[in-house]
């Protein structure tokens, strides 16, 4: 009796794996059936479609010709004006190239920042705000008042406007000349700045003073003018070495000077007899 019941269960697993090949076979009889009666139906509307495509290029085209003709003459005409354009800029760049050269360009940068450190001596370095922990919260809407606000040059006598005027020549001196000494004075001159304005500047812009016992909340706080004749010294110290380094300078050792001086050597006409070989 169990080995009858075993044969039983074996014939229905087999049974019932055997229906999903039975179904796969009918769907794909059935999808083939469908493909082969929508293939004439396909085929004529394909055909259908060029000769409709046919008609409405040859309706559209005699028609759309003109304007496809000034259409490119336009962009013909674009690029010939894009290319003396373009022809044009690099002959400015070339011709301008002979004139600013690098250590001029770097000399007139001396110069703006020496007068960007002059000008920076006669803006407000520095304020006492009054009421300030009233105002907490509420930059963008209100400031607090200040007083006993001070330019940058009474902190330190005006130092800075001779060592500006001081840069200033020298970089009119750079753009004349090309030395690399003037780099390392004019990066002289800005370090100095830099310890003036961080040794006298900074800690007399942050000292309140007798404000504190007249005002309740008073603060001090450093205005534009800091942070402008700081960068102007900076900016000193970075453009006199940049001069000093020359970076466009480019040095070429014996052996590139061997291998420009073959490349300019004119070659040698062939022999009668190299000639007769290469035509043999």
């Amino acid at each position: 009796m169990i080995a009858a019941r075993r044969r039983r269960i074996g014939s229905r697993f087999s049974r019932l794996a055997k229906r999903p090949a039975r179904w796969s076979r009918s769907v794909d009889r059935a999808a083939n059936r469908g493909l082969e009666r929508a293939h004439p139906v396909l085929l004529g509307v394909a055909q259908r479609s060029r000769a409709l495509a046919k008609r409405v290029a040859a309706w559209v085209g005699p028609r759309l010709r003109p304007l496809g003709v000034v259409l490119f003459r336009t962009v013909a005409r674009g690029e010939r004006w894009l290319r003396r354009g373009a022809g044009a800029a690099i002959r400015g760049a070339t011709r301008a190239s002979t004139v600013i050269t690098p250590p001029r360009a770097i000399g007139a940068a001396i110069v703006a920042v020496g007068t960007c450190l002059v000008v920076s001596q006669f803006l407000d370095y520095r304020a006492v705000e009054i009421g300030q922990p009233g105002y907490a919260g509420l930059a963008d809407v209100a400031r607090p008042p200040t007083v006993d606000a001070k330019t940058a040059g009474t902190a330190h006598a005006y130092l800075l406007v001779p060592l500006g005027l001081a840069a200033v020549a020298l970089g009119l001196l750079a753009a004349a000349r090309e030395r690399r000494r003037l780099g390392l004075a004019v990066s002289a001159l800005g370090l100095i700045s830099v310890a003036t304005i961080l040794a006298v500047d900074l800690p007399s812009g942050l000292d309140a003073g007798a404000q504190t016992s007249r005002f309740a909340g008073a603060e001090a706080v450093l205005e534009d003018g800091f942070y402008a004749e700081l960068a102007a010294a900076a900016g000193l110290v970075v453009a006199g070495l940049l001069y000093y380094a020359r970076p466009c300078r480019i040095r070429i050792n014996s052996s590139g000077r061997a291998a420009s001086a073959r490349r300019r050597r004119p070659r040698r006409r062939a022999s009668s007899r190299a000639r007769v070989a290469r035509r043999a």
